[in-house]
């Protein structure tokens, strides 16, 4: 028999309430980005977002490999893949266009040959105004858009990601907390609070179980 994930409502989004309850740290000394590297599709964008990327395409260009450079010239930052979705452009059925490699520094801890994002690179420099498409900064939850305006937000469960379960239960972080920026960027401050309060009631509820 299949399992069952309760879903809820806030405001006009269907939410799996394993984003309330799973734990949840990207981990990216154990993972070093492999999101951004692993799968077969790029990641899904807006046509607000593309003219977004192209603008800081300029300025992006240099950390971009030879093979993507060539991609872009060829079809431009995104494409229609099967399932009718606008994504990012890949290189080799893969990578996204945007993936370039560099060391990271956390305090006393360095990670070295780190996957990073070209646009979020250059945002963070001071060169671009755009940081990346909404659906990296809410990986993994997932996002899916329904007639009338209803949006479903999902967990995706990867493998990839066991060292950020790990970490999050370590740090007693649920994955709405750990995503609160990008989750307060897409729908606001009002409808996170609200989302927190969900949470609320479902501890309270476990906790008198």
């Amino acid at each position: 028999m299949a399992s069952h994930i309760p879903i809820l409502e806030v405001g006009d989004v269907l939410i799996s309430t394993s984003i309330l309850t799973e734990p949840f740290c990207c981990d990216l000394a154990a993972c070093h980005g492999a999101c951004c590297i692993e799968g077969d599709a790029g990641a899904p964008v807006t046509l607000d977002e593309i003219g977004e990327i192209e603008i800081a395409l300029d300025a992006a260009w240099p950390h971009l490999s030879a093979s993507a450079q060539a991609v872009v010239d060829k079809q431009g930052v995104a494409y229609t893949d099967v399932e009718g979705e606008l994504v990012t452009s890949i290189v080799n059925g893969k990578d996204c266009v945007f993936t370039c490699y560099g060391d990271l520094d956390f305090g006393e801890e360095r990670i070295e040959n780190c996957c990073l994002c070209a646009l979020e690179k250059v945002c963070r420099e001071g060169h671009s105004r755009f940081t990346k498409p909404i659906s990296c900064a809410l990986y993994p939850i997932r996002e899916k858009r329904f007639a009338g305006g209803l949006v479903g937000l999902n967990y995706h469960r990867w493998d990839i990601c066991e060292p950020a379960r790990k970490k999050g239960q370590e740090l007693n972080l649920p994955l709405y907390r750990f995503l609160r920026e990008p989750l307060i960027r897409r729908f606001g401050e009002a409808w996170y609070a609200e989302l927190e309060d969900a949470a609320r009631a479902i501890e309270e509820e476990e906790g008198h179980e």
